[in-house]
């Protein structure tokens, strides 16, 4: 049996041989049937799913995506099981299916650490889950997670700078940055040493390359320049203005949820993890699972069902 996860951006597919996450923008068309029928012989015997790509704006709502992906998931699968936020498995398309990727982490981490508090950083957005209150969990849309502060718009690779910061200093002066899409938080955290090329998994703004010297051209345009205007400091300081926004968000969202919900310790997962277990004190969820911590989700909802676990 397999487990898979069905991002908008993402696909992360869990299988006994390991773990596999693979860049499937949904919004483009991407082919996730044929990504999916690499893996048909492992999961013959049966294929767990959990989904948030059902928010991709290439669908007209959340239903239509959520019908979309059941469809394309059961061509390949046809045994397929689909997981929802109402802690059970569906085989058909069910409102409770939307965004349930992150409460199946929940459930399968409660039964590691219960008092604990979860937070995954992926691609796109960051996750803080309190495995200490599981009532409350139950049934939760992305809209209600945005209003308690469980879920933080902000990545390791896929957040537009802009997003994140209003200013930065170029040159000693407070400069305002332009509210265009030239630059992601990859862009940044390449050329801070914190991903390298290999790891920089999703399309660039501009198309072009993700090497260092590509990146820092972005980040100069970020504040209508050129690099040879702001020159390599300049926009290594965009960078490093991002990266101090950007931790102070996620530390002031992780600071919040443990003081309403009590929950502790820290247990960091996903692809941002390594940046996560230093800012926040946190254990690192791979010391536990290994590589199973990149593809959270994925991993859960198969040992949810392997598991027959309950919340």
């Amino acid at each position: 049996m397999i487990g898979i996860d069905v991002g908008g951006a993402n696909v992360k597919v869990a299988t006994d041989s390991g773990v596999h996450t693979l860049y499937c923008p949904l919004w483009k068309g991407a082919p996730l049937r044929d990504i999916l029928s690499r893996y048909r012989d492992e999961g013959r015997d049966g294929a767990a799913v959990v989904m948030s790509g059902e928010l991709a704006d290439c669908f007209s709502s959340k239903d239509e995506g959520i019908a979309w992906i059941v469809r394309t998931v059961r061509d390949v699968f046809p045994g397929a099981l689909f997981y929802g936020t109402d802690g059970r498995f569906h085989d058909s398309p069910a409102p409770a299916l939307a965004a349930a990727n992150w409460f199946a982490a929940a459930v399968y981490l409660h039964s590691l650490y219960p008092g604990g508090l979860l937070v995954d950083m992926g691609s796109t957005t960051t996750d803080i889950v309190p495995l200490s209150s599981p009532g409350s969990l139950r049934g939760l849309t992305d809209l209600a997670r945005l209003q308690k502060g469980y879920l933080l718009y902000t990545g390791l690779l896929r957040t537009p700078v802009p997003a994140v910061i209003r200013n930065v200093p170029i040159h000693g002066i407070q400069t305002p940055v332009s509210s265009e899409y030239f630059a992601t938080s990859a862009d940044a955290h390449l050329v801070l040493g914190h991903i390298c090329a290999e790891e920089y998994t999703c399309d660039t703004p501009d198309g072009q390359g993700k090497d260092r010297d590509s990146c820092l051209r972005r980040l100069a345009r970020v504040v209508c320049a050129d690099l040879s205007e702001i020159g390599e400091q300049g926009a290594i300081a965009i960078a490093a203005a991002f990266w101090e926004t950007q931790r102070e968000m996620v530390r002031a969202a992780v600071l919040k949820v443990q003081q309403v919900s009590g929950a502790d310790p820290v247990i960091a997962a996903g692809t941002g993890s390594r940046l996560l277990v230093p800012l926040l004190g946190a254990r690192d969820l791979a010391c536990d699972i290994g590589d199973a911590a990149s593809a959270l989700p994925a991993h859960a909802v198969r040992e949810v069902m392997r598991r027959d676990l309950t919340w």
